[in-house]
């Protein structure tokens, strides 16, 4: 097949998106094994260039089909970018929350969505904007995920947070626990239960095995401390399994992430936000890729913010960066190794 276009949004400008970006665009190009480009503004990944990948230029470009030419073939070291020509690095507030700045990321999100969607790109992987910033530029999302939602016009997606290590797909996110306590319901953990059987089929495993998480303490422990698993996940899981996935549970939630990080299963199935995130961000911190299953589009993401308070100060560790490049290479791929060429 031929070289798949990985197309990278620069992210907030006043953050650390095109630090992290300028960093790990040569590890990717090194790695020969796709196009990449970038989404933004050409002076602001100039600027990025000049300062954390010297060895590198920048060329505006205004079509995918020019970064093919552009370095990664040519063997010159040269960045390609969409120029949207949206953000004057003059009226950039480095490490402040700025509707100017908000206003840059939310454009470079909907460039790489669309183009993505008109099948001229393979997959987007998004640097961090910052969700304030975004709102006070008049753009009322959640972030990422709920913008690409709304771009693309799915109805199902979920959260993924994959690593080597330890992988999570949330049944909800961004909502309080009150909130996601409400949301421990039969259907929707099943379509969560779905989603994350087709990922990693995506990803090249043949048959996935899942664990879901219990809500309670010990999983309920038999109706003592709680009855969402004998009467929400119990019932999922049974169907999921009618439908021939490889899936157990529920699985006390104290115990369940230990037994996938040891191999056991594939991928755990977690009821909220913080039961998925905290197990993850302590085995893979750096290398943890946040992944939006459900579109019609590849997109993962780095699993960090917009790191304000390091912004320019040339700091910022590109590692999950390239983490999140290799992983969106692999689901446009199916191919399951690291790292692989």
């Amino acid at each position: 097949m031929s070289k798949p276009i990985l197309a990278i949004t620069l992210g907030d400008p006043a953050g650390v998106g095109p630090e992290v970006t300028a960093k790990a665009f040569p590890h990717e190009v090194g790695l020969g094994r796709s196009i990449p480009l970038v989404v933004g503004d050409a002076r602001v990944m100039s600027d990025a260039a000049s300062r954390w990948a010297p060895e590198w230029s920048v060329a505006a470009i205004e079509t995918p089909e020019e970064a093919a030419t552009s370095g990664a073939r040519s063997g010159e070291r040269v960045i390609p970018v969409i120029d949207l020509h949206n953000c004057d690095p003059a009226r950039v507030k480095i490490g402040e929350v700025d509707p100017y700045t908000g206003n840059a990321a939310y454009e470079y999100v909907v460039k790489a969505a669309h183009l993505a969607m008109d099948g001229r790109v393979d997959a987007i992987v998004t640097a961090p904007l910052n969700k304030e910033a975004m709102r006070l530029a008049g753009h009322m999302y959640d972030g990422h995920t709920g913008l690409l939602g709304s771009l693309t016009g799915a109805r199902k997606y979920f959260m993924v947070l994959g690593s080597e290590a330890l992988r999570v797909i949330h049944v909800s996110t961004h909502v309080s626990l009150e909130e996601a306590v409400r949301r421990v319901k039969a259907d929707r953990i099943l379509d969560t239960i779905r989603a994350g059987n087709e990922h990693l089929k995506q990803m090249g495993f043949e048959r996935p095995r899942i664990a879901v998480a219990g809500l309670n303490p010990h999983a309920g422990d038999g109706g003592q401390f709680g009855v969402e698993e004998a009467r929400e996940v119990a019932p999922a899981v049974e169907s999921a399994r009618s439908e021939g996935i490889d899936v157990t549970g529920p699985i006390s939630p104290d115990t369940v992430f230990r037994q996938a990080h040891a191999g056991r299963y594939d991928i755990v199935v977690a009821l909220y936000h913080d039961q998925g995130h905290i197990p993850i961000k302590l085995v893979a911190f750096d290398e943890g890729v946040n992944v939006t299953v459900g579109l019609p589009i590849i997109r993962t993401s780095v699993d960090h913010g917009t790191g304000f308070d390091i912004a320019g100060q040339g700091v910022a560790s590109e590692v999950n960066m390239i983490s999140a490049l290799d992983y969106a290479y692999r689901m446009v791929t199916g191919d399951r190794r690291e790292g692989s060429a």
